[in-house]
């Protein structure tokens, strides 16, 4: 059985620190998530709870920002014309929105550039900065890029342009040689939190040149934090202000363009929290840049005209359906690529298309990462070259590897976890056989498997509406402070169903006699590898879920796994089947893996009440666990997959082990075969009279 998680780790609190928070007025649920992250007194709990109400760090105190400020000062003194260059992401998109609107307001001449991602790709390129230095450009400030465009910062010296790069990303040895190089990760940076989004530090730029820090949050603490979030960055220290601030200022008004977005999303503004941001608004902005119309977006933010702001909305969400639709197509086309590979363990996923969208390929590229497990490797044939994107899975280091394989591309880039790269066309054979052995060698080295962190295993008294809902005292949650992580075991599973087409799965559990609803996302129950009647462990995050004007309590489930005792037994059943296929087993061992003719019989019905087009593709754990509940009696996973070794044997069913699942193939027209003098069961007689 091959789990989402291979470890769980459940955090254990201390029970009396748990108690002296729920005597300071706090919610028996959320003290053991406070206690279990590192806040276990009253006045570190209080100290998180006002955090987005602290003092946000001097923006002088940024590398280069009294140079920034000053030529910005001046371009406006000048009466220069300055373009914003950002990118087409959403954090990039907010940052040259917020930092030309704040211009535009100064009285300046402010244009804004966004690379289109398909045909120019990222950052700084000539063919823009030629463009901007014909439009009479003095001043380019870029966004949430520059700090590697070495090149570029040259030309524009040669143009007569001057530069001011504002970025976050990690810094080379070598900056470009411009008028300001601003970014909290500079070697020699002091800045007292380094984590900002692109956008924060384009909120910086803002706040230094009109000097009034609290004003600029006022202002466009909605856009910083729709970047934050987006961007995926930590939500500690002043990134906690800036998105909380944010997500008030959303609930409470909001720009025509974000207004217009969220009514086009069925979003109320109390319904705003970061996990809206990350999982409603950030997916409709980004694909925006994805499907390369990036200026749908950015017009969306510096409109005013409410008319327009809706027109654009409605485009930018018909944008995100329409990428959803390609992002299905490139998947179906990559699964049919991959055919009898679904069946077999696959070191790397090396694939290419001709038709594909470079802008979508990275969403179907950490799809298939984690549905097989191993890294994937998408390309987009163009003619000879090929653009690609890829996903690691596991730890496996991306950029390392692209280095390694360097004299195979053309280019390439991105980190350990994500990377892009160029290839041409004959070099792509070479690159899947030499990827793979590395993969293969990267697994040998490192076993597989993925931890999943929790905080706290809870009773199931706790899953009530009040105590849920006061977990939203805690927001915002994101990177560096999750949302919560529950764990809870001896959960009877009463009801599976599939909803959403079949792509999510519907539960019904239980626990002491306390009824529990659950919702597992993008999971099918073959996925999920468990039946009705199963005993499980869940973890999970709980929501308020309201229908028809209840509000009940929800567990999105994140991942779900057999008992304790139940994956005990998988595991002899593996060490047993082994020494069984060995021929070593002896005596009563080998007598007790001989099936009765009734479990032969149960588990033949049960393969043909469930076969469609005479095909079973099932999870082998599961089936096993149903057949023996279908005849009332105690599971053996290895009696049962002897049964299934016979019947093959004798040439009533072919077997093919997949990374997931067993596909079991039915032969018609063999059911009248006596399975008695199956090779197999005469050797296991032999054996037992040893």
């Amino acid at each position: 059985m091959k789990l989402k998680y291979s470890t769980w780790n459940v955090a254990r609190p201390d029970g009396a620190q748990i108690s002296t928070l729920v005597q300071a007025g706090i919610t028996p649920l959320a003290a053991n998530l406070l206690v279990s992250r590192g806040y276990s007194t009253p006045e570190a709990a209080e100290e998180l709870l006002r955090s987005g109400r602290k003092k946000l760090h001097d923006p002088m105190l940024l590398p280069d920002m009294d140079k920034a400020a000053a030529r910005v000062a001046l371009a406006l003194e000048r009466g220069e014309r300055i373009a914003v260059y950002g990118d087409y992401d959403v954090d990039g998109i907010t940052s040259t929105c917020l930092l030309t609107d704040f211009l535009r307001n100064m009285g300046a001449d402010c244009l804004w550039y966004i690379p289109a991602r398909l045909e120019e790709g990222y950052g700084l390129n000539e063919a823009a900065l030629r463009q901007l230095h014909d439009q009479k450009v003095e001043l380019i400030i870029t966004v949430d890029c520059g700090i590697t465009a070495l090149e570029e910062a040259r030309l524009c010296r040669e143009l007569g342009i001057d530069l001011v790069v504002t970025d976050h990303h990690e810094c080379k040895s070598e900056l470009p040689d411009a008028v300001a190089v601003v970014d909290p990760h500079r070697k020699d940076s002091e800045y007292p939190f380094p984590h900002l989004a692109g956008v924060g530090v384009a909120f910086k730029l803002a706040a230094a040149v009109l000097g009034d820090q609290d004003k600029i949050l006022e202002e466009y603490c909605d856009l910083a934090a729709l970047g934050t979030v987006a961007d995926v960055m930590p939500l500690l220290d002043e990134n906690r202000v800036l998105v909380t601030g944010g997500i008030e200022a959303m609930q409470r008004r909001g720009r025509v363009g974000l207004l217009a977005l969220m009514k086009e999303c069925q979003l109320t503004p109390s319904a705003i929290n970061s996990s809206a941001i990350g999982y409603t608004l950030a997916p409709r902005i980004n694909a925006a840049g994805r499907m390369g119309e990036v200026q749908l977006a950015a017009e969306l933010f510096l409109t005013e005209d409410r008319l327009e702001a809706e027109q654009l909305a409605g485009a930018l969400c018909r944008l995100n359906r329409q990428r959803q639709t390609t992002e299905a197509e490139i998947y179906d086309d990559a699964m049919a690529m991959l055919g009898d590979a679904k069946a077999a363990e696959l070191p790397a996923i090396v694939l290419a298309g001709e038709t594909w969208h470079q802008g979508v390929v990275g969403i179907v590229a950490s799809r298939l990462a984690e549905e097989y497990g191993c890294p994937v490797f998408l390309i987009c044939m163009s003619g000879d070259l090929g653009k690609a994107s890829s996903r690691s899975y596991g730890g496996f280091p991306l950029f390392n590897t692209l280095e390694t394989l360097s004299s195979l591309l053309e280019n390439f880039g991105g980190h350990e976890l994500a990377a892009g790269f160029t290839i041409r066309r004959e070099n792509i054979g070479a690159f899947r056989e030499q990827v793979t052995e590395l993969c293969r060698g990267w697994r040998a080295d490192h076993p597989e498997g993925k931890t999943l962190d929790l905080d706290c295993a809870v009773p199931e008294e706790l899953m009530n509406v009040p105590f849920v809902e006061s977990l939203d005292s805690l927001e915002p949650f994101g990177a560096g402070f999750p949302r919560p992580q529950f764990y809870m075991d001896e959960l009877t599973v009463d009801q599976i169903h599939e909803v959403g087409g079949g792509k999510h799965l519907r539960l019904r559990l239980s626990r002491n006699g306390k009824p529990l609803a659950g919702i597992f996302f993008s999971v099918t129950a073959r996925r999920a590898a468990i039946a009705v009647g199963d005993t499980v462990e869940a973890a999970f995050t709980p929501q308020i879920n309201e229908y028809r004007g209840e509000r009940t309590v929800q567990l999105n489930i994140i991942d779900i796994r057999p008992s304790l005792e139940c994956r005990q037994a998988m595991e002899v059943h593996q060490a047993v089947y082994a020494r069984f296929r060995s021929h070593e087993l002896r005596g009563p061992e080998a007598a007790g893996l001989i099936p009765p003719r009734e479990e032969f019989a149960a588990v033949w019905r049960y393969l043909s009440a469930n076969a469609q087009e005479g095909v079973v593709e099932e999870e082998f754990y599961v089936m096993a666990r149903k057949i023996a509940r279908s005849v009332s009696m105690p599971c053996s996973f290895v009696r049962t997959r002897v049964c299934l070794d016979v019947l093959e044997e004798r040439g009533l069913i072919r077997m093919t082990a997949g990374p997931r699942t067993l596909e079991i193939r039915l032969t018609p027209g063999r059911e009248k075969v006596d399975l008695q003098r199956s090779a197999i069961l005469l050797r296991l007689r032999g054996d037992a009279e040893r």
